[in-house]
């Protein structure tokens, strides 16, 4: 038998975790484990620190004109600080300035205007289709020529399938060839897995950030999220509104029902 001094005592423990005397004096003898940091600092103070950035880059991706209207809120010499980060952007991009519209190329053009064109920068290119019934191609290219105005700095070519690679299926139109450096480093076959016939503006930003030709936080791509985040809103507000109104009215409608019973 045991003596009573090697026999282990049960000793109860209602919560371990639990800011308690008895608790104090278990952890003081080893019984129990020292309690854990609290987290609750490190939350906070990352939240202030959230809260904190989020307040010195409060005017990023604002544009020259938003900047203007903010005069009479923000200090001169804040302001005229973004104003100037600004206008150097925007001088930047005109110098980079190159193209501005759609390259519509030939077989023998691939190879000059894409795989050696690539070595200077990232080429996009649209594979479209020979059929005026297939309504996604259509789409991009509508879509090819707006980004090829507003992202004036980056190539954007476009070339019928049948003709850059034979026997190319019209099925697989449109496809989107993303070339750097003489390689493709992005392949898209149709529409369908960013977006389909819905594919917008926004698709192509983030295909232009996700292959390193613009930086997300390129104020063109930041001034078409926010527009969408802003409408997005406005559609939900305007939901919760009319969800407000029809429960009202189903309350009336009740109620008069009432009356008649």
């Amino acid at each position: 038998m045991a003596a009573p001094s090697d026999q282990r005592i049960a000793v109860p423990i209602d919560d371990p975790n639990a800011d308690t005397e008895w608790n104090d004096i278990l952890r003081k003898h080893g019984v129990i484990p020292e309690k854990p940091p609290s987290p609750t600092p490190m939350i906070e103070e990352a939240i202030l620190e959230g809260r904190r950035l989020a307040y010195e880059n409060r005017l990023e991706g604002k544009d020259l004109d938003e900047l203007d209207e903010l005069e009479d809120d923000e200090e001169d010499a804040f302001l005229e600080q973004y104003r100037q980060k600004r206008m150097a952007e925007l001088n930047n991009l005109q110098k980079k300035s190159l193209h501005g519209s759609v390259y519509p190329i030939s077989k023998p053009d691939y190879q000059r205007e894409v795989t050696d064109a690539s070595q200077n920068g990232p080429v996009f290119v649209n594979l479209t289709s020979s059929m005026g019934t297939n309504v996604e191609s259509r789409v991009l290219s509508e879509l090819w020529r707006q980004a090829a105005k507003e992202y004036s700095d980056i190539k954007f070519c476009e070339i019928r399938a049948s003709q850059a690679i034979e026997n190319y299926p019209d099925r697989n139109c449109p496809t989107i060839l993303v070339y750097k450096n003489g390689d493709i480093i992005k392949q898209i076959v149709t529409l369908a897995t960013i977006g389909g016939v819905r594919t917008n503006m926004q698709k192509i930003d983030d295909m232009l950030v996700e292959t390193g030709a613009v930086l997300d936080s390129d104020l063109r791509v930041v001034k078409r999220r926010r527009a969408a985040e802003d409408a997005e809103e406005e559609r939900l507000a305007g939901s919760s509104i009319k969800t407000g109104t029809a429960g009202r009215s189903r309350k009336v409608d009740d109620s008069d029902d009432d009356d008649w019973d």
